[in-house]
């Protein structure tokens, strides 16, 4: 059989939670402030996944207005007992101004991992990362880590936590017990419990969610401990292996397959060439478990032994074997269009439900319709619709209509990161020029203007973005055929969680429409085009 190539869910799919239901897989993913909340992906074969609808998709379950950049949905959990599925998330409001965090957690469930999705149970604020078990007894058990805002640096991160939840009184019950400290790695976060032959397993992330991120595995005969660290700690991790392409491997999560293989889901990142910059933000890999002594391993290369001097394989691999045949997936290019009764779901927004008035295909038949909201600076209003980078070389292409009556109309492509980074080729109005296209620039919170191009006063136009690798340009049609491109070159490094800060998310690339006046012009689009290129 061959072997499935790494990453399975390229392209900002961090902090993945993976389980098994009859035959099929399912992975959630964090979305942080892209809307709707939580990415679900399926699969039969552990390579090729499909995107279901997300499941926080109404204000009722989730509204994240206001949030600054990389708030919002954390480390999601997908488990399923009792015929449902049961979503546990958090929605963090408040994270990097200060020594607290604002983390109140969730609970919601379903019959169909299409829901519908039941209202949400608050459930606890003392940590992120919620994790819901079901034992085989019929209890039910919350996890978190801890945030000790008295302390300062890694100890912030003060352990994991256990509570009983009750399913008929909707809450949690009974005493809180702290039954993992974490190991010398430091950071312990992103908890999950597994049993297995009569062992607890606590399942954490240590090391920060960077390039000495790692998990973290321990046991126990009793689900409160006390918890016996892995003798071969950690369980995967990229840390100090230079020469290998998937760096970052931490905040994991396992299930079996039918045919009894454990498989790990962990996420990864995988630097721009030459730069330490993950612009694809972080990435879900899938590696195969094996099993010695009770404790798991990452399987080794094929002919590799397991251990090498005493010491154990826990690096992630470029590929995995999967536990059935399988096609080869095909890559990201996908040709969009707008006359159909919903938008794609690859296309999110942010922070909050889409309003069927700024994002509409009955306005004009076989065009979206984005109203003009807020500036690309706000955390407020913005109308954004946006798919994910999934490959350093890319190409993308709309075709857009729009007659702007103001400077403060703006409409068209964005390439961003969050609100103090990103990359706009904006159509406006110029009182003396008439129509005029910019290349708008914001890196670290410094705003610049490229030098306008009049292009008619009238008529659709096509606007594309061709990045390979670090440099990106924007260009414009006429015609669709005939192509100029523009000033500047963009650094796609700076679209990155290591750009400027720490920071949770990565590369989209989308539409847009801003209207600093009374939010009321409309830019029409017919189709977006996303194609992937050979490095």
């Amino acid at each position: 059989m061959p072997s499935a190539v790494n990453p399975v869910l390229p392209g900002f799919h961090p902090d993945p939670s993976m389980i098994r239901v009859g035959d099929t897989y399912y992975i959630a993913n964090s979305t942080f402030e892209w809307y709707p909340g939580v990415e679900i992906s399926r699969s039969t074969d552990l390579v090729n996944w499909e995107t279901v609808p997300s499941p926080l998709n109404s204000k009722r379950l989730l509204d994240m207005e206001g949030a600054i950049a990389s708030c919002g949905i954390w480390a999601p959990c997908l488990t399923w007992s009792d015929g449902l599925f049961w979503l546990i998330y958090t929605n963090v409001r408040t994270w990097n101004s200060g020594p607290w965090k604002d983390t109140p957690n969730y609970l919601t469930t379903a019959p169909s991992i299409e829901g519908p999705w039941s209202d949400p149970v608050y459930l606890n604020s003392s940590g992120f990362d919620p994790s819901l078990f079901h034992d085989d007894d019929g209890t039910k058990w919350l996890v978190n880590m801890e945030w000790d805002y008295r302390k300062t640096g890694s100890k912030q991160f003060s352990g994991i936590l256990l509570q009983r939840y009750s399913p008929a009184r909707k809450k949690l019950v009974g005493p809180v017990k702290k039954i993992f400290p974490g190991s010398e790695i430091g950071m312990v976060e992103g908890p999950h419990l597994y049993k297995r032959n009569g062992w607890y397993y606590v399942m954490a992330a240590e090391g920060g969610t960077s390039y000495e991120h790692a998990v973290t595995i321990a046991r126990s005969r009793s689900i409160d401990g006390p918890y016996e660290l892995h003798p071969h700690n950690p369980l995967i991790s990229s840390y100090a292996h230079d020469d290998i392409k998937i760096k970052k491997a931490g905040h994991g999560s396992w299930c079996d397959s039918p045919d009894g293989r454990t498989y790990l889901a962990f996420l990864c990142g995988r630097p721009l060439p030459g730069t330490i910059s993950c612009v694809l933000g972080r990435e879900t890999s899938i590696q195969e478990l094996i099993w010695q002594d009770d404790w798991p391993y990452v399987k080794p290369p094929a002919g590799k032994a397991l251990f090498t001097d005493g010491i154990a394989h826990n690096y992630p691999l470029d590929t995995f074997e999967p536990p059935v045949a399988f096609t080869p997936p095909k890559n990201g290019s996908v040709d969009y269009v707008f006359d159909g009764p919903v938008i794609h779901h690859d296309f999110k927004n942010l922070r909050t439900a889409r309003d069927p008035a700024v994002y509409t295909l009955t306005r004009r038949p076989g065009f979206l319709s984005l109203r003009g909201g807020q500036s690309p600076f706000s955390n407020y209003g913005q109308t954004l619709l946006a798919r994910r980078q999934t490959a350093f070389s890319f190409s993308v292409q709309t075709y857009m209509d729009f007659a702007p009556s103001s400077f403060q109309h703006l409409a068209g492509m964005a390439w961003r990161y969050d609100e103090r980074n990103f990359y706009l080729l904006a159509l406006s109005l110029d009182e003396q020029q008439g129509r005029v296209l910019n290349v708008l620039t914001m890196i670290d919170g410094v705003f610049a203007r490229s030098n306008e191009t009049v292009v008619p006063l009238e008529g659709p136009l096509w606007l594309g973005l061709t990045c390979r690798n670090r440099l990106g340009r924007f260009r414009f049609s006429l015609d669709g055929k005939t192509w100029t491109e523009l000033r500047p070159a963009l650094d796609a490094a700076v679209l990155s969680d290591e750009h400027g800060g720490l920071g949770f998310t990565g590369a989209f690339v989308g539409m847009f429409c801003v209207d600093t006046i009374n939010y009321s012009t409309y830019a029409d689009f017919k189709s977006f085009t996303y194609q992937e290129l050979m490095d």
